[in-house]
């Protein structure tokens, strides 16, 4: 039977808003689904404000009140304020934003900023959180109460209450100022290998120049005579920015950085020390007490065992700066690490650290965020794009992702057993185990300066003493499933130039972040699997396995579209690896999740010396018929 034109117009056309309905639900819970499963955006929270569009609204009515007014009279480095608004016409896009210095004005602006709308407000808050993030009825009742958790910045601290969101910004009223007993204490330790295995290095961040007080590390063997050790002191400021927003908004001072040098360590002994400064008057301002233990001698045979993760980025506990929304998953790990630090003798973040971004006022709340780990035991960087990259700077990559920092912050902040820290490329020993560490974010193609290095740090592994051999970098230079496009996986260059020196050199794992989830492969040449095994490895293994453990904390990767043949695992969630090396012929890795804890892949090589020095295709020593 034939329906007439308009019936059958008019069906097709109810059909058709059916169809398009039920595309835009799928859409909408394919979005949500996906937020709650991978919370994050990416953005940096504090950029999003347009603090240099802010304008006086200034209101009678309108007032904050932060208390308690002094901090840390305890000695604490970190404690919770209670912050109080009331507002005569609370909207909902209401905002309290902390300030540090508490004062924010034009005085703070560089005289190179030609600023003249008042309130001339030139540098960004270190954190904030919306009104109503504590009150649901904070629209109807126009008040408020938030708690804050602040760390010793070095500077008093206000809380200032803005309408018009985050884009518009007016300011509405300013709170009293609040403030640490001792603004210029010493805090914040980082632990790092130095250039010799018995060797360690600590740095820490003050408020104290060098012609202010004398730092210093007094130190020694648990509950024995203590020794002290001088530091040397470095600070940067914003000429040696790259770009903005470090150079602008994002800039804060950012105090001193003091590095000292314990040498001639005893393997395997726990040590106590503590940060002092000298004053001019002869008295000393001490930090408190910490303790880690020495690194056991190249070679030796003992239980020895290694954490690595990339793209963690910081949090904070308060609910600040939108969290959830870019580094979800940075406290789980930071916890999971505090959590099982008992059985961890090292820790390899490797890459993307902070992302900050050019905000320098969140370099300090990550090392206060990682200090009881990196206090303990040794916390090993690498450079990732989110600390260097910036067009024009000698980056290899000619974005601005480190938005500005141009690796002064990392460099500077961290210790690292580098011969020049501005090329992060560096080789440490833990034990049985030989790690080289390169830059991703500088030329490491066949010929260059870092090629050089990577191949003189994989040939000098003594694989009778160190028989593990680990390979790390921040971009996939090797294999990965996700941001597949025209048929390439991670860094087709990368595996080009450096693939053949990880056959020869018969690289155990090689290591990489970047990419926001977890991912393993076969052993691995040339796109090729070239061992048949999948979780326990005997003898010979032929190839390298490739690591993606980028689930530090940072918003998460899905994993590409395409099934590889060479992928073995994949997890998009966050996590770290742990390696467990029991003695020179057996090792384990587990990869775990940040959650809980467990393990949720893992596998086993185990191998005698014989099948290190075993021939596999394009690896073998050159042999002679002569006798």
């Amino acid at each position: 039977m034939s329906v007439p034109k308009p019936q059958m117009e008019e069906g097709f056309s109810f059909l058709s808003l059916k169809v398009v309905l039920l595309l835009v639900l799928l859409v909408q819970f394919t979005v949500a689904d996906s937020h709650h499963k991978h919370a994050g955006d990416g953005v940096q929270p504090l950029s999003k404000i347009q603090i240099h569009r802010a304008v006086y609204e200034l209101h009678e009515n309108a007032s904050v009140k932060a208390y308690p007014v002094l901090l840390g009279t305890k000695g604490e480095d970190s404690q919770w304020v209670t912050v109080e608004v009331a507002s005569p016409k609370p909207s909902e896009d209401d905002w309290l934003a902390v300030f540090s210095p508490a004062n924010f004005n034009s005085s703070t602006c560089p005289s190179t900023d030609d600023r003249q709308e008042t309130p001339n407000i030139c540098s960004a808050p270190i954190k904030y959180r919306f009104a109503n993030d504590s009150n649901a009825d904070y629209v109807k009742t126009g008040e408020a109460s938030l708690k804050f958790q602040l760390i010793n910045q070095r500077a008093d601290f206000s809380f200032a209450l803005f309408s018009g969101g985050l884009f518009s910004p007016k300011l509405l009223a300013v709170s009293n100022a609040v403030s640490f007993v001792n603004l210029n204490a010493p805090l914040y330790p980082r632990l790092a290998q130095g250039k010799y295995w018995d060797e360690m290095t600590v740095t820490w961040t003050s408020g104290y120049n060098i012609i202010e007080a004398v730092p210093f590390v007094e130190w020694g063997l648990k509950g024995e005579a203590q020794i002290q050790s001088p530091a040397g002191t470095l600070t940067f400021h914003r000429e040696s920015m790259c770009a903005p927003p470090a150079r602008t908004v994002g800039w804060r001072d950012p105090g001193f950085f003091h590095t000292s040098f314990l040498k001639n360590l005893w393997p395997n002994s726990l040590y106590t020390y503590k940060l002092g400064h000298r004053l001019s008057n002869g008295s000393n301002i001490w930090s408190k007490s910490y303790h880690f233990k020495s690194s056991p001698y190249p070679g030796q045979d003992s239980l020895q065992r290694v954490v690595i993760f990339g793209d963690m980025g910081k949090a904070e506990r308060d609910g600040s700066n939108e969290y959830n929304a870019y580094q979800p998953g940075s406290l789980n790990t930071t916890d999971q690490l505090i959590k099982d630090l008992d059985k961890i003798d090292i820790v390899f973040h490797i890459g993307d650290i902070a992302y900050a971004n050019g905000y320098i006022s969140q370099w300090d709340q990550f090392t206060s965020q990682v200090e009881p780990i990196a206090s303990v035991v040794p916390y090993m960087i690498a450079s990732g794009n989110h600390e260097r990259d910036v067009p024009g700077t000698g980056s290899f990559y000619d974005g601005n992702d480190s938005g500005g920092e141009c690796g002064v912050l990392a460099e500077t902040m961290f210790y690292v057993p580098a011969e020049n820290r501005a090329k992060f490329w560096y080789s440490t020993d833990y034990g049985m185990f030989h790690f080289c560490i390169a830059d991703s974010e500088h030329d490491w193609r066949e010929g260059s300066e870092q090629y050089k290095f990577i191949e003189k740090c994989l040939a000098s592994a003594d694989r009778q003493k160190q028989p593990w051999l680990i390979f790390v970098a921040h971009r996939v230079l090797g294999y990965t499933s996700s941001s597949w496009r025209d048929g390439s996986f991670g860094e087709p260059m990368g595996r080009e130039s450096l693939q053949k020196l990880w056959q020869k050199y018969k690289v155990d794992i090689a290591f990489f972040g970047h990419v926001h989830n977890y991912e393993r492969t076969c052993p691995i040449y040339q796109n090729q699997c070239v061992n048949t095994e999948k979780s326990h490895y005997s003898g010979t293994v032929n190839g390298t396995i490739h690591v993606v453990v980028g689930g530090g904390g940072s918003h998460l990767t899905d994993s590409g579209p395409v099934q590889t043949t060479w992928s073995l695992f994949r997890d998009s969630d966050f996590g770290f690896v742990k390696l467990t090396a029991f003695n020179h012929s057996s090792l384990l890795l587990e990869y775990k999740k940040s959650s809980d804890g467990k393990v949720y892949d893992s596998f086993t090589i185990s191998r005698d010396y014989r099948d290190v020095l075993a021939c596999v295709h394009d690896g073998c020593e050159p042999t002679t018929l002569a006798t």
